[in-house]
């Protein structure tokens, strides 16, 4: 427990972005969980889509910090290999 009143707002604002953060890397970890589903199943046209709804996920929650900026572009870039690698 915080013993000061900023400490205390501290406490509550770190509440509130863990919780923001850990919706928004849950969202990407969904949609990269259907990217790679769809990869294995060899829907080209679906994985497609799904990449795009993917670096839009990751590029936002890199954006705003949920996620480190070159993890998100390490991620993309390989997941974009593999999709033209199925073209």
């Amino acid at each position: 427990m915080a013993n000061h009143k900023s400490a205390a707002k501290r406490a509550r604002q770190s509440v509130r972005k863990n919780a923001r953060n850990n919706a928004v890397i849950g969202a990407v970890r969904t949609t990269e969980k259907k990217l790679r589903a769809a990869l294995a199943a060899g829907d080209k046209a679906g994985a497609a889509t799904l990449l795009n709804t993917y670096m839009s996920k990751i590029t936002k929650a890199a954006t705003k910090g949920a996620l480190h900026t070159k993890t998100a572009a390490r991620k993309v870039g390989r997941l974009a290999e593999r999709v033209q690698a199925t073209k």
